[in-house]
This record gives structure tokens, C-alpha cells and sequence, in this order.
């Protein structure tokens, strides 16, 4: 009896246990169906964002590949071009503290999908100019001239022209002049970059802390790595595109192509620059589609409820239920978020190493904006390449070695389990290393070109003293020329004439690009002054040595390029290491925003200016007034353009030296590790390992205004 009580109390003992263990296996099983449908949601997130980062880096760099591009299609000097280029800088300066502040309480996936919209707007823009200021207009005097006609490019009367002739050269000057207003379009590129700003701004902040929010901890920096790899492909293909469009004639549809009488190898050459932004103005509308149709939230993962520091929305949004996300949504407003503005701010401006690495940043980021700005001019003008040439160079070899570089330096982060001192050394030492080799490239130009009254005299000496008064010699002095033309002929004798009229030519044989220019006064008077010799159109090569100097450059470059960039990701977890963790994303945005107010829009405008100072022949518009630069001084634009560059650089590197031994300063001897301290917001030390795996999902490559493009 007694064995028969205790089966029949352990058979109804374990009836009592059996509906428990459905009730678990429920619960598992609807763990294990959210699981799924949050790793879905986070995925489909992921590939729209891998997207959009992709579309914006392409229109971004884009934009730095049809920098000459557009200073020759609006006749306008490197100083303008420079604000049209800083505009973005100013867009996203507009909003960029409301987005970061305010915009993770708002739908993000929809107001990413709105700046999407507004930033494919503003690529539009950017292209409408063309198709509204008429078509482009170089400096050509013998395409004016019927070939049938025997005329002297050498004009000493103008009874020697026939009147049609003259009267057709005049009209169009005048119809030059009428539409002359139409050079100020470039308002018009500004405005469209700005807009680029605008909507550009919400992506980084609002998309990254979306992904932080609701993927699994140890999935969010494989995620987050996954978007910044996808961006740097963004701009070799930006590149490789501008590339492409710089090789078709501006009017390409509108004129006929064979009465074009330059080719791409010509300084006045312009591509179809407006083509390439339309294109990626489609991009950038089919990339914010996806995103109006995904949901506010997501379901968080079951490993990240109970976490209150694993994002900083949730110190102000609890998402663990409808219900209690209505309740508390209901009670915020916006005057109570705002009350946390000033604090959070005084809060983050007394960490001493936030400070001076965001001032590091800054110069740093002055230093390579303007540098990646103006790297095509410096390439075209230094070494003699042509647009689409140094287009494609820089988006297939320049570009790969950034995204390397950045790639390189989280694998060293993770493999070595760097701590946030080392990070700092890490970063330090990269950005000595990297000045150090563009030091080198001082030595690697090349020579100005021999040009006739510029930067040689009609007699061979080089250097003249007053370029202005020196492109007019006894070889020319019977022609009527004018000295503000701009159309480059190429002796015989290898030196380059301003125009076939300076270089005293008496007549031409042939039309277009296959004019050939004879018994040319000036061309013959450095070796044998008697004789007179022939040219063609275009200027002459660079010297001999020029090919291998800009094949040295190439891998100076890519070298420079990989080496600052293993420091970038370094530099990334620093930052965010030594503030608190509710503050990261408000932290991300003040530096964002000092990068594009005190870097982002200066950097283009002055080193613009000073490239400028190097010129030795401006263009002339049509009816008065100074143009685009023809031709600089080699030697000059070297210097300025790597010494800026240089000086800057390693102005930041002092900062960064400060920022080092505020870390040793703080760190024990012991242990050099150095985690965020949530309590006061400064740096102390912690142990490596444990510092290292509670923010390994903080391990990611670096993604900054123009890091895809700064090299």
C-alpha cells in the first residue's frame, strides 16, 4: 500500500509538473519566433542603411571629382569653389544638433527616409544650371575662322578679315555677353549642396544608434562594420563615375560633337559633370524608399531588456512593452527633454580628454579636407593628368587604401585587445608616421611647363619678372593679340604658346583639333631666331621626367593614405571610451558639428584661396572681368598645397601628444586601461580584459564627414 501511495503521488506529481513545462516550452518557443522576427527586422534595417551610406558617399565624392570641373563650367576662382564645397558642411550644421539631440524620440527609420529625399533634391539641383545657361564656350579664335579662308592667326589689320568673319566673332561675343548672367548659376550648386547637407544629417546618428538599440550586443559591430564597409565602396564607384562623365563633352546631346575642337587632354576642357549627379540623385531616392515602410521599434532582443546602459535611449524611451512605451511617451515633453540639454553639454565640455581630442579633430580634419579637396587640381596642374585620368586613379587606388587602412586598424584593436591608452598611442603613432611620408612629396614634382611670357621668356630665359608685360616680344610686336586669350598652341621646339597670334603665326592649314599653325615667328627664336617653325593645338607635355615623378606620387600616396587611416578607428574608440555611455550619441554629434563648422566649411575656402595666390595666367570672361585659372605656378602650388596640408597636421599631432599624457596622467602604473566612468564622466582605469569585452560592440570602423574621400 505504501509503494502504491507513493507511485500514486509521484504519477500526480508529475502531472502537476507537465503543464509548467508547456507553459516554458511556449514561452521558448515565442522567445525563440521574436528572435527571428528582431533578427529579420535589424537585417532588412541593415541592408537599407548599407544602402544609403552608399548612396551618399557616391554623390559626396562625386562632388570632389567635379571640383575643376565646375570652376571651369562657371568660370569662377578655387576661393568660390571652395564655399560651394563647404555648403554641405553648412547644411548639415543646420539641424545637426536637433537630429542628434532630439531625433531618437521621433520615428528615425522615417526621418532617414526623409533626408534621403531631401538630399536626392539637392543632387537634382546641383544639375539643373546646364540644361538652363546655355551652351559651354571656350576659348578658340581659328574654330571662328572658315578653314577654306587664308587668314593670318597673326591679325596686324583687321581689313585683313573678312567682314562676315568679324561680324559672326561679334555676335557671338555679344550673345557671350547677354547670357552672361547665366555664370552666376553656380548659386544654384551651392543651394543643391546645401540641401545635400541637410538630408544627409540624420543617417549617421539616427541609423547607427537604431542598429545599437535593437541588434544583439555581440552582432552590433559586426553590423555597424558591415554599413562602413559598403560606404567606402561608395566613393570608388563615385570616383570611377566622374571618371567616366569627365570624359564626355559638357554639351554632349546638344551640340555636335565633331565641331568641338578641344579634347579631355585640354585645360579648357569641361565633362558632363551635371550627368553624373543625376544619376545619383536616383540612387539616392531608391535608397530612402525602404525605410518609410519599416517600424519605429523593434523588437529588443531578450539579451538587451534588462540592459540600461547598452544605449542611451533608454534613459529617456522603455521599450519593453507597449504599455509601458505609451504611459511614459505620454509623460515626456519636450521643454523636460530640453532641461537635460545644458547640463549633458557642461558635462562633456569638462572631460579634458574629449576636449583635446576634439580639438586633435579639428585641426587634423583641416589638414586632410582641404587636402582631399583640392587633390584632383593638385594632380591635373603638378603632373599634367587629365581629369578623368586623375579621377580614376584616385577611386581605384587611393580610395581601397583607406578602407584597408581603417579595416586594418580595428583588426589590431580586437586581435591585441588594445586598452583605450594604447588606442591612443596607436592613433598618435599613425598620424606621425603618415605627415612624415607626405614630407617626401616635396621632392616628387615636377617643373612648370615652358611657356612662352610666363614661366619662360620668348629668348629661353626662365622666370621672367612681370608675366603680364612678358607675353608680348619683337616676334609678336607686329600682331594685334590680346593678352587676356587663353588658347594654348605647342611648338616644335617643345615650349607652349599662349596663343597661335602671340606665337606670331602667319597662317594654318586644317580645322578643329587637327589645325596646324605655320611660319610661327616666335617659335623658332630659342634655338635659331631665322627660322620659322610650325605648331599645333594644345599645350605641350610636361618634361621627360614628369611620368615617373607622378608614378613615385602614386605610392607615396597610397602608402600615406593606408598609414593615416589604421589610426582612424583608434582615434573612434577613444572618443567614445572616455565619455558616458547615456552621452554617446549627443557626444558624436557636438563632434560632428565642430568638425563641419570649424573644418568642414573653413578648410575648402582658405586653402582654396591660397592655391589661388600660385596662379600665373587667369582666364577673362566674355564681357570683363577675372575667370578661372589657365595655369599655375608648379613649384608655387606644391609648396602651399603640402605645406598647409603638413603645418596642420602636425599641429594636431601636439594635441594628440596632450591627449596621451592626460591618459598616462590618470592611469595607474599598474594597469593602463582606461574604461568610461559613468558616475563623473572622466577616464579611469579598469582592467584590460574586462574593459575590452564589456565595449567590444563599440570596436567599429570609423565613419566621418568626407573620411572616404579625405585621401
Amino acid at each position: 500500500m505504501e509503494i502504491s501511495s507513493k507511485e500514486n503521488t509521484q504519477f500526480f506529481s508529475n502531472n502537476t509538473i507537465l503543464p509548467v513545462d508547456r507553459s516554458s516550452f511556449k514561452s521558448e518557443s515565442s522567445a525563440s519566433k521574436e528572435k527571428q522576427s528582431c533578427c529579420g527586422g535589424i537585417k532588412i534595417f541593415l541592408g537599407a542603411l548599407s544602402f544609403v551610406y552608399f548612396a551618399k558617399a557616391l554623390s559626396g565624392s562625386y562632388l570632389k571629382s567635379t571640383i575643376t570641373q565646375i570652376e571651369r563650367r562657371f568660370d569662377i576662382p578655387s576661393s568660390l569653389v571652395g564655399v560651394i564645397d563647404g555648403s554641405f558642411e553648412i547644411g548639415n550644421l543646420l539641424i545637426i544638433i536637433l537630429v542628434s539631440y532630439f531625433g531618437a524620440k521621433l520615428h528615425r527609420p522615417r526621418i532617414i527616409g526623409t533626408g534621403c529625399l531631401i538630399m536626392s533634391a539637392g543632387t537634382f539641383l546641383i544639375a539643373m544650371p546646364q540644361f538652363f545657361m546655355g551652351r559651354y564656350r571656350y576659348e578658340r579664335l581659328h574654330s571662328t575662322i572658315n578653314s577654306t579662308v587664308s587668314i593670318s592667326p597673326c591679325l596686324q589689320d583687321k581689313n585683313q578679315t573678312p567682314i562676315s568673319v568679324w561680324e559672326k566673332s561679334q555676335a557671338k561675343i555679344n550673345a557671350g555677353c547677354e547670357k552672361e548672367a547665366g555664370s552666376s548659376m553656380w548659386i544654384y550648386v551651392l543651394l543643391g549642396n546645401l540641401l545635400r547637407g541637410i538630408g544627409e544629417t540624420p543617417i549617421q546618428p539616427l541609423g547607427i544608434t537604431y542598429i545599437d538599440d535593437h541588434a544583439i550586443e555581440e552582432n552590433a559591430a559586426l553590423y555597424i562594420g558591415c554599413v562602413q564597409t559598403v560606404a567606402i565602396i561608395g566613393p570608388i564607384f563615385g570616383f570611377l563615375l566622374g571618371s567616366l562623365c569627365a570624359k564626355l563633352y559638357v554639351d554632349i546631346g546638344f551640340v555636335d560633337l565633331d565641331s568641338v575642337t578641344i579634347t579631355h587632354k585640354d585645360v579648357q576642357w569641361v565633362g558632363a559633370w551635371w550627368l553624373g549627379y543625376l544619376i545619383a540623385g536616383v540612387i539616392s531616392v531608391l535608397a530612402g524608399i525602404p525605410f518609410w515602410f519599416l517600424p519605429r521599434h523593434l523588437p529588443k532582443p531578450e539579451s538587451r531588456k534588462d540592459s540600461s546602459t547598452s544605449s542611451e535611449q533608454s534613459k529617456f524611451i522603455t521599450e519593453d512593452n507597449k504599455d509601458q512605451h505609451k504611459s511614459y511617451q505620454q509623460q515626456v515633453k519636450m521643454s523636460e527633454m530640453a532641461k537635460d540639454f545644458l547640463p549633458s553639454l557642461k558635462n562633456l565640455f569638462g572631460n579634458p580628454v574629449y576636449i583635446l581630442y576634439l580639438c586633435a579633430s579639428i585641426i587634423q580634419f583641416n589638414s586632410l579636407i582641404g587636402m582631399v579637396t583640392y587633390k584632383p587640381k593638385y594632380i591635373e596642374q603638378q603632373y599634367g593628368q587629365t581629369s578623368s585620368k586623375t579621377n580614376f586613379v584616385i577611386g581605384l587606388i587611393n580610395i581601397p587604401a583607406v578602407a584597408f587602412g581603417i579595416l586594418s586598424g580595428g583588426l589590431i584593436m580586437k586581435k591585441f585587445r588594445i586598452s583605450v591608452l594604447g588606442a591612443a598611442k596607436l592613433s598618435l603613432g599613425s598620424s606621425f608616421f603618415g605627415y612624415l611620408l607626405l614630407l617626401s612629396l616635396f621632392a616628387m614634382g615636377c617643373e612648370n611647363s615652358d611657356v612662352a611670357g610666363l614661366t619662360v621668356s620668348y629668348h629661353g630665359t626662365k622666370w621672367t619678372s612681370d608675366y603680364e608685360q612678358a607675353l608680348f616680344s619683337e616676334c609678336n610686336s607686329g600682331c594685334a593679340c590680346s593678352k587676356s586669350d587663353w588658347d594654348p598652341i605647342c611648338g616644335e621646339n617643345g615650349v607652349t604658346y599662349i596663343s597661335a597670334c602671340l606665337a606670331g603665326c602667319q597662317a594654318f592649314n586644317g580645322s578643329g583639333k587637327n589645325t596646324v599653325f605655320f611660319n610661327c615667328s616666335c617659335v623658332g627664336t630659342l634655338e635659331s631666331p631665322s627660322r620659322r617653325s610650325s605648331a599645333v593645338v594644345g599645350p605641350c607635355q610636361k618634361g621627360n621626367e614628369c611620368p615617373k615623378m607622378f608614378l613615385y606620387f602614386l605610392v607615396i600616396s597610397v602608402i600615406t593614405s593606408y598609414t593615416l587611416s589604421v589610426g582612424g578607428t583608434p582615434g573612434y574608440i577613444l572618443l567614445l571610451r572616455c565619455i558616458k555611455p547615456h552621452l554617446k550619441s549627443f557626444a558624436l554629434g557636438i563632434y560632428t558639428l565642430a568638425i563641419r563648422v570649424l573644418a568642414g566649411i573653413p578648410a575648402p575656402v582658405y586653402f582654396g584661396v591660397a592655391i589661388d595666390t600660385t596662379c600665373l595666367k587667369w582666364g577673362s570672361k566674355r564681357c570683363g572681368g577675372r575667370g578661372a585659372c589657365r595655369l599655375y605656378d608648379s613649384r608655387a602650388l606644391r609648396y602651399v598645397y603640402l605645406g598647409l596640408t603638413l603645418v596642420l597636421g602636425m599641429v594636431s599631432i601636439f594635441f594628440s601628444i596632450a591627449v596621451l599624457w592626460v591618459l598616462r596622467k590618470r592611469s595607474s602604473p599598474q594597469d593602463e586601461t582606461v574604461s568610461a566612468n559613468g558616475e563623473r564622466g572622466t577616464c579611469e582605469t579598469k582592467s584590460r580584459k574586462d574593459n575590452f569585452v564589456n565595449n567590444d560592440h563599440l570596436i567599429q570602423t570609423t565613419y566621418w564627414p568626407e573620411k572616404e574621400t579625405r585621401l
